[in-house]
C-alpha cells in the first residue's frame, strides 16, 4: 500500500483536525483524550505547524485519511515525530509502512536531516516493534520518564534512523554497556 503526506493547511484543516483528534482515543499518547480547549491552545501556540513544526495527513489511495503525523524540531537535524492513527487504521500492520514512508518524506523533504527520531511509552509493544520493522534501532530507556494520568509513571523509549541507514538499508549499531567499573 502506498502512503501519502499532505500538509495539513490551517486554518482550512481546523475543523478536519479538531473533529479527528476528538473522535480517537490515543491509549499510549501523554494526553490521550484532548479537549477542545487544549486542542485550540495547542494550535494557537503553533504544535501544528510554524517553522519549526509541521503537520500531514496520513493517507492512502485506497482507503483515504488513515491518520495524522506531527513532526517538531524541524531546524534541528534530529526532528521527532508524533505517529496518530485513527482507531480504525489501528492494529492492521500499517505502522512500519507508513513509518517507512514518513522516513523517506522526511530524509528527501529536509536535506539537513541526519537522524529522525520517535519515542514511545514501555508498553506500547505494537509500536516499539514497528520501530524496529521499519529500520529504527532502540537508543534509549528513560525510567520512569513518561507520565501517566492517575498511575506511576512508565519508562519512555526513544528508537531512532540514521540518514545514512536509510540511504544504505543498513543498520548502524552500537554496544550498549560500552563502560565498565
Amino acid at each position: 500500500m502506498d502512503f501519502t503526506f499532505t500538509a495539513i493547511d490551517l486554518p482550512a484543516d481546523h475543523p478536519a483536525l479538531v473533529q479527528f483528534m476528538l473522535s480517537n482515543e490515543f491509549p499510549f499518547h501523554i494526553n490521550a483524550r484532548p479537549t477542545r480547549t487544549d486542542l485550540e491552545r495547542k494550535i494557537s501556540e503553533g504544535a501544528f505547524g510554524g517553522p519549526d513544526h509541521a503537520s500531514f495527513w496520513v493517507q492512502s489511495e485506497s482507503e483515504g485519511r488513515l491518520g495524522l503525523v506531527i513532526l517538531e524540531d524541524l531546524l534541528d537535524d534530529a526532528p521527532l515525530f508524533d505517529l496518530r492513527l485513527s482507531s480504525a487504521a489501528r492494529g492492521r500492520g500499517l505502522g512500519a509502512p507508513i513509518l517507512q514512508a514518513l522516513t523517506a518524506e522526511v530524509v528527501q523533504r529536509w536535506p539537513n536531516v541526519n537522524r529522525f527520531e520517535g519515542q514511545t511509552r514501555e508498553d506500547n509493544i505494537a509500536m516499539r516493534k514497528t520501530f524496529l520493522r521499519a529500520g529504527f534501532i532502540k537508543e534509549a530507556h528513560y525510567r520512569e520518564g513518561w507520565p501517566v494520568t492517575g498511575a506511576h509513571p512508565l519508562a519512555s523509549v526513544a528508537y531512532a534512523i540514521l540518514r545514512r541507514d536509510w540511504e544504505t538499508g543498513e543498520t548502524t549499531t552500537f554496544i550498549w554497556e560500552d563502560l565498565t567499573i
